[in-house]
């Protein structure tokens, strides 16, 4: 049983739930508080969540499959963030910040899911 608290990109994806839940969540129109905003929230709380529940689990296999559901929730995120930026709920200045910390934790998961399931 591995410590998530341990992991680079649990670390990473935590850092980047908070900035979102902080930072871009807020900005969003109150209209958009059940729609698009309850969305983000939850695909980018998906990622270090999957993680978490990855680490408990027993095989490296067991853990790749909880990787790939937290690469499917960065997709996820990314997409939101991108579509908050072209409907004006966000700055470019802000999008930026964001696709930044995204693709930071789309390279950990894909580097962490390889590395699984080429160990021996």
């Amino acid at each position: 049983m591995r410590d998530y608290k341990k992991l680079d990109v649990w670390k990473k994806s935590h850092e980047m739930y908070m900035f979102i839940k902080k930072e871009i969540a807020p900005k969003f129109p109150r209209e958009e508080r059940y729609e698009t905003t309850s969305q983000l929230l939850r695909a980018a709380l998906s990622v270090p969540l999957n993680i978490v529940e990855g680490c408990g689990r027993f095989t490296d296999k067991d853990f790749a499959h909880f990787l790939d559901n937290a690469l499917g929730s960065i997709n996820e995120t990314d997409y939101c963030c991108y579509a908050a930026s072209e409907l004006g709920f966000i700055t470019i200045e802000q999008y930026e910040l964001i696709n930044q910390l995204v693709n930071e934790v789309r390279a950990m998961l894909i580097s962490f899911i390889k590395f699984l399931r080429l160990k021996k």
